[in-house]
């Protein structure tokens, strides 16, 4: 079994990766809608990841092959958890790492429909930690910006 987490900003194409694959998903924000009816809401992440790590535990218990999580997992922090996870239950951990440049997020950011504000995504982008096998990752597949 395998855990794939996707790693980037917003803006830098992982909902739209994932949908165009058809793959089925946890994501963090739909999980903030469930929650809160607002896929905005930051004030309850310590509940959304309790739910993913969750809802993760039932997939695998219910042995699905493979695990996507949507989220921007920035940090190896953020990224801990999923790692203890992989070990626990001997699943393999990947990751896709959306390396976009911060422009580049920042300009499809103004396409959509739920924006981000500005402001957010520059402190995230100086906040951002490039997945590493030595978190634990048996593979990180980089994808750079989409054309």
């Amino acid at each position: 079994m395998k855990i794939v987490i996707t790693v980037g900003l917003p803006g830098s194409g992982k909902s739209t990766y994932l949908a165009r694959r058809r793959l089925n998903a946890i994501s963090s924000d739909e999980i903030r809608r469930l929650l809160a009816d607002d896929p905005r809401d930051q004030s309850i992440n310590a509940r959304v990841f309790s739910t993913i790590r969750h809802l993760i535990r039932q997939r695998i218990a219910v042995r699905r092959r493979v695990t996507y999580v949507d989220a921007t997992h920035l940090t190896r922090w953020e990224r801990r958890p999923y790692v203890q996870l992989a070990r626990r239950y001997q699943c393999k951990l990947e990751a896709l790492y959306f390396d976009v440049p911060v422009e580049t997020c920042l300009r499809r950011n103004r396409k959509r429909h739920r924006l981000v504000p500005e402001s957010a995504i520059r402190q995230m982008a100086a906040r951002l930690q490039p997945p590493t096998k030595e978190e634990g990752f048996s593979r990180i597949t980089r994808l750079p910006p989409a054309r």
